[in-house]
């Protein structure tokens, strides 16, 4: 599902099942040592996928730790995001010479816990939702543009270490064919921060399947503000 939604340059896999086995290096294995086991079979097959797409693009296995905000970091000269949900894992790995970028997420497509809504959307998103959940009902379009902020949010935050709040990010999700579309958004931070417009002029992409959303962003090099298109 990940890899139809991201361009040739990002290596891209998934899968439904979890390692087979334990695949993770000492430091690794140190970050979940008490861990329960969901999370430990979580954080062990995106590691598992994401050196499967790490060795595609000819780069040594190493240890991928999380930050403090629990992202992965990649070896020097790649960019990526890892994501998983109940049942699903997913990564995507790129070299920074050819993206600048990447954010996936996925989430089960079902509505959003009763009280989030509000607190991870703005005013015209909500009114987005309710007329796309209209026309559209076989989405959850609530947990569907929380699912957009998170890739969002995992594009940016690598290159700015600025924390989005959902609230300086608007997404209107458009569908295009069955289970399956495009986004665009508009970022507004509240606060003094980077400039947000390498972002914002990028569109990302989604879509359903087995109970899954899956949403990807990436952004190329050739396509940042100020660079010519290649």
């Amino acid at each position: 599902m990940i890899a139809e939604l991201l361009p040739a340059a990002v290596t891209a896999y998934d899968t439904f099942a979890d390692a087979s086995g334990d695949v993770l290096f000492p430091e690794e294995q140190a970050v979940v040592a008490r861990a329960v086991d969901k999370r430990r079979r979580e954080f062990t097959t995106v590691r598992e996928l994401a050196r499967t797409a790490m060795a595609e693009l000819g780069v040594a296995p190493a240890p991928l730790l999380p930050d403090r905000r629990g992202a992965p970091r990649w070896p020097e000269g790649l960019v990526g995001s890892m994501t998983h949900c109940d049942g699903y894992r997913a990564v995507a790995v790129a070299r920074a010479a050819d993206i600048h970028a990447v954010g996936i997420d996925a989430e089960p497509n079902l509505p959003l816990p009763e009280g989030v809504l509000d607190a991870v959307t703005v005013p015209a998103e909500r009114a987005r939702i309710a007329e796309l959940g209209a026309s559209h009902p076989e989405v959850a379009w609530d947990r569907l543009v929380f699912s957009l902020k998170e890739t969002i949010f995992k594009a940016w935050f690598p290159r700015t270490r600025y924390e989005l709040d959902f609230s300086e990010a608007d997404v209107t999700p458009v569908p295009e064919g069955a289970g399956a579309g495009t986004f665009g958004f508009a970022l507004a931070l509240e606060r003094e921060g980077p400039d947000a417009r390498w972002l914002s002029a990028a569109r990302g992409r989604w879509t359903t399947g087995d109970g899954v959303l899956v949403t990807a962003l990436a952004v190329p090099r050739t396509t940042l503000p100020g660079q010519r298109r290649g």
